[in-house]
């Protein structure tokens, strides 16, 4: 049985809460789960004191017998300074796309023909 701890939904319509739980991953988000962990509120304030309530030896147990934290739960544990999570890097991301390369090429010709023209 794998286990993740993981992030179920309440609250009401954009109003999102959260509970920080230990669930079977094969189980639905908001449904069965072995344990809950803390919540999460991410309407408070980032400073805010009750924007996470986390009992975190019970975290650090669950993830030491093998429970494995989403992303998201990884970037809270990571704030409260129970796990590291390493920096998600993409360069390729901001590199033009097919058609700013194209534009990006034609300036550079039609800049090129300027300087030439008038050299000559």
């Amino acid at each position: 049985m794998s286990l993740k701890i993981r992030l179920a939904r309440g609250g009401a319509k954009k109003r999102p809460f959260y509970s920080v739980v230990v669930a079977d991953a094969r189980m639905p988000r908001d449904g069965r789960f072995v344990e809950k962990l803390g919540t999460f509120n991410p309407l408070l304030a980032k400073d805010n004191a009750a924007r996470l309530v986390l009992d975190v030896d019970k975290a650090k147990d669950w993830i030491a017998k093998g429970a494995q934290p989403t992303d998201r739960v990884t970037r809270l544990l990571d704030g409260l300074g129970v796990l590291k999570r390493e920096a998600h890097n993409n360069p390729q991301k901001a590199q033009p796309k097919k058609k700013a390369q194209e534009r990006a090429a034609a300036a550079a010709a039609a800049a090129a023909k300027a300087a030439e023209a008038p050299a000559a």
